[in-house]
């Protein structure tokens, strides 16, 4: 598994729930909390935007995607690390680290490992402002 401290809390919202069953076992099996949503108005309504200390979301999903969860995630939790999974062809393979404004794009088939690297570089990067909360 990877390195990484325990006790983070990761919310994964899709619309499929295969992946969310997977990735809520995926991120469960490195000893993270994960919190899992079938949209992202669920995940808005349910207030949790502001306990989490990392987002994973489909892209494609009904009535607000993920680039409109991004953007009111932005508004909300600028610092907030963000990864987006795809299955669309068309998306590029992997966009800049987590950070300001920025944020990780997966092709789906992903490799989980891969994708709790990238969580824990992610929470690792953001560490500052965790254990200030």
């Amino acid at each position: 598994m990877t390195d990484q401290p325990t006790g983070f809390v990761i919310a994964v919202v899709d619309d499929d729930q295969r992946i969310l069953e997977s990735l809520e076992y995926l991120l469960e099996s490195a000893d993270y909390s994960a919190r899992s949503f079938a949209s992202a108005k669920v995940l808005l309504e349910s207030g949790c935007l502001a306990k989490v200390d990392c987002l994973i979301s489909d892209i494609d999903m009904p009535v607000m995607d993920g680039f409109q969860l991004l953007r009111v995630a932005r508004a909300e939790r600028p610092e907030l690390p963000i990864i987006l999974i795809t299955g669309l062809p068309d998306m590029p393979d992997r966009l800049p680290p987590v950070g300001a404004g920025n944020y990780l794009l997966f092709k789906k088939p992903f490799d989980g490992e891969e994708l709790l690297t990238a969580v824990s570089e992610a929470l690792r990067n953001s560490l500052p402002r965790i254990s200030q909360s």
